[in-house]
C-alpha cells in the first residue's frame, strides 16, 4: 500500500524513521493518518530529515521502495492547485450534483407515474372499445 511520509530523526535510537502522513485507498482518494505511525529505517539508511517521500509497503509491513515525494506533489499542484480548484468549489459542485441526482429522481418518478397513468387510460379505452363492439356486435343480432 503507498503511503505520504516525513523521514524524521529518531534521536533516541539515533536513526532515521517515517512518519506516516496519509495512505492512499484508491486511485483518487487519500486518507490522513491522524495517529502517530512510525517506521524505522535503520541506521545504514541516511534519507535527509523532514523531506517528504512516497513509500511502498507490503502487507507486513515492509518496507518495499521509496521515493521522494517532490514530482508527486507537483503534479498535485499543476493538476488541482493551477486551476484554482478550492475545497470550497469542490463541495459547491458536489451539493450541484446531488441536487441534480434529487431533481433527476423525482422526473423519473414523475415519469413513470405519468406512464402508469397512460397504460390504465389505455386499458380504459381499451374495454371501452370492447363494449362498445359487443353492444354493436349485439344490436345487429338483435336486429336480424
Amino acid at each position: 500500500m503507498l503511503y505520504l511520509a516525513q523521514v524524521r530523526k529518531n534521536e533516541f535510537l539515533d536513526q532515521h524513521q517515517l512518519r506516516l502522513l496519509a495512505r492512499q485507498e484508491s486511485e483518487h482518494f487519500w486518507a490522513i493518518i491522524p495517529e502517530e505511525a512510525l517506521i524505522l529505517l535503520g541506521k545504514s539508511n541516511t534519507i535527509t530529515e523532514k523531506l517528504l517521500v512516497l513509500v511502498e509497503l507490503s502487507p507486513t509491513g515492509d518496507i518495499e521502495s521509496i521515493e521522494e515525494a517532490t514530482n508527486w506533489v507537483l503534479h498535485l499542484v499543476e493538476s488541482y492547485l493551477t486551476s484554482g480548484i478550492t475545497p470550497e468549489f469542490l463541495q459547491q459542485e458536489a451539493e450541484r450534483a446531488e441536487h441534480w441526482r434529487q431533481s433527476l429522481t423525482l422526473q423519473n418518478q414523475d415519469l413513470a407515474r405519468r406512464s402508469l397513468e397512460l397504460e390504465a387510460r389505455r386499458e380504459q379505452i381499451q374495454a371501452l372499445e370492447e363494449n362498445l363492439k359487443r353492444d354493436k356486435n349485439g344490436h345487429h343480432q338483435e336486429e336480424s
